[in-house]
């Protein structure tokens, strides 16, 4: 199904960036931006795209469940539909706060979870309309081509660690840990750009705390279906409904390996 659906996919996210997106990037007034808690902005571009996506969603698959993360912060029960037998996740604007400061990178998540599985997603870029997709068990692709493994770096790995959401202990020990063995970057606040950096080659690991299925699930099967690997810390999948904090990405299984091995018990319950 999710495979016969990829043209009309990618067909929407081209007129939602067209005709919301875009037009509002870098032409937001202060009235436009909110602060729904401390830090976590959203933006009349956000709620827009989010109405349009799940109207256009739901036209192509009126039986799914709709769950979008606007729609998560108006009524918190909606995540408890994650785990119905079809479920749209969707991230209208992904980097809401590099959006509303006017500066790349931003993107579009959509994935299609099946009984708390996720069977396909979409990761798009609207400044240079690239397209990242995958199914679950047929590979990743961006645009047309695809995608593989990522070779193994010659020297150090590079690992963009989201720290935000750690405690302090938590916080101070992974970079310890991580500066002997990586080369630290600046994440880019941005899931959409994350995992196509994870499945490039550009980062080579990757940490999360909040792995909130709305930033995740398209990224997570897109960098597995890619030869990479994205799971919790004990190594069961990433499911966007089971509640669960903590991940570790990689590019490739071996990198994931090392990385469980050297950080893992920072994140032991």
């Amino acid at each position: 199904m999710a495979l016969d659906l990829h043209a009309d996919i990618a067909e929407i996210l081209s007129e939602v960036s067209r005709r919301i997106v875009i037009p509002h990037y870098q032409n937001l007034q202060s009235t436009d931006i909110e602060e729904k808690s401390p830090g976590d902005l959203v933006t009349v571009a956000d709620k827009l795209s989010e109405a349009f996506l799940s109207e256009q969603l739901s036209k192509l698959i009126p039986t799914a469940t709709v769950v979008g993360e606007e729609a998560v912060a108006a009524d918190p029960a909606i995540m408890h539909r994650l785990n119905d037998d079809l479920v749209w996740i969707i991230d209208p604007i992904d980097g809401t706060g590099n959006f509303a400061a006017g500066h790349s990178p931003f993107g579009i998540l959509i994935a299609l979870a099946e009984k708390g599985q996720t069977v396909a997603g979409w990761l798009y870029d609207p400044l240079t309309n690239r397209l990242c997709h995958a199914r679950k068990g047929e590979g990743a692709f961006i645009g047309s081509d695809m995608i593989s493994e990522s070779e193994y770096p010659i020297s150090k790995p590079v690992a963009a660690l989201a720290t935000g959401f750690m405690t302090e202990s938590q916080r101070k020990a992974v970079l310890q840990r991580a500066e002997a063995h990586y080369q630290i970057v600046d994440i880019p606040r941005c899931a959409a750009e994350q995992y196509p950096r994870l499945v490039l080659g550009t980062n080579h690991i990757s940490v999360f705390e909040r792995t909130l299925p709305w930033d995740h699930a398209a990224g997570v099967l897109f960098l597995n279906e890619a030869g990479g690997k994205a799971g919790r810390w004990d190594g069961t999948p990433y499911l966007p409904g089971d509640g669960r904090t903590g991940m570790l990405g990689a590019s490739s299984p071996k990198l994931w390996e090392e990385a469980a091995e050297l950080l893992g018990d920072i994140f032991a319950v």
